[in-house]
């Protein structure tokens, strides 16, 4: 018997530890006019490297018939001061780069586009 739970133990401690996903909300834009959330998973141990699907919400006052929606997919890293992330919506794909106070605050470069703010807060 006390094999059994030996057995059984040292199978669960083999299983490798399942990161908890991380929430991502943020916003773009000079008035913060799209809307960013994401979920993304850890994708590299032992790197804080990130993936999944995101959505950008066009929240600024002159949607007319409803809010613009936009999916794609975030990659990103996070370091204790830094975060870069690549982003790809609708076949576009963009830049980003900030540093941590509150939030990460950096900007957001896509090919062909003028930089923008983006605003990032990770959970």
């Amino acid at each position: 018997m006390r094999t059994l739970v030996l057995s059984i133990v040292l199978s669960a401690l083999a299983l490798p530890v399942q990161a908890e996903p991380l929430e991502i909300i943020g916003y773009s834009g000079y008035l913060g006019e799209w809307e960013l959330t994401a979920t993304v998973t850890a994708t590299a141990p032992p790197r804080k490297a990130y993936s999944g699907p995101l959505t950008m919400r066009h929240i600024g006052l002159c949607t007319q018939d409803g809010p613009e929606e936009k999916t794609g997919e975030m990659h990103l890293e996070l370091s204790a001061s830094r975060i870069t992330a690549t982003l790809s919506v609708a076949g576009v794909e963009c830049s980003y780069s900030g540093l941590f106070s509150d939030s990460y605050a950096g900007t957001m470069t896509c090919p062909g586009r003028e930089a923008v703010p983006l605003r990032i807060w990770v959970k």
